[in-house]
């Protein structure tokens, strides 16, 4: 069964402003230090930290809440499988959302994908509540 859906479409350029303007205290404030090394690996960089913000703004849709009720942005992280799919993992104030969330009997999958075509990256995600079997 489906508990929510969330998108969202960000900006590469607006990343990269930020990133320029704000450097580590943006970086810091937004992203796991998981997130930072993947992003600062890449050649395109604010095309990764734009991809990982707009997940992270879809996981926070898809929670039902938005950016609000005291979600902090490291509370979602994304992070990659070897075969590079992107996978979410929550903390906090997030995974206490995800468990209410979740009916008893049934463990909750977020699913997460994420494209970019310059200047836009997109997120979409989806949390699934499968039954413990």
């Amino acid at each position: 069964m489906i508990l929510g859906i969330g998108t969202d479409l960000a900006n590469i350029e607006r990343i990269a402003r930020t990133l320029d303007r704000f450097g580590d205290r943006f970086r810091d404030r937004v992203f796991t230090e998981v997130e930072q090394h993947k992003a600062e690996r890449r050649k395109d960089v604010a095309g990764t930290y734009a991809k990982r913000w707009a997940a992270k703004e879809a996981c926070s849709k898809a929670l039902g809440t938005g950016l609000r009720m005291g979600i902090s942005w490291k509370d979602m992280a994304v992070s990659n499988l070897r075969t590079g799919q992107p996978v979410m993992d929550v903390t906090g104030w997030a995974k206490e959302r995800l468990d209410q969330m979740t009916p008893e009997g049934h463990e909750a999958i977020i699913h997460v994908t994420l494209t970019d075509d310059h200047p836009w990256a997109q997120a979409f995600v989806v949390i699934e509540a499968r039954p413990i079997a």
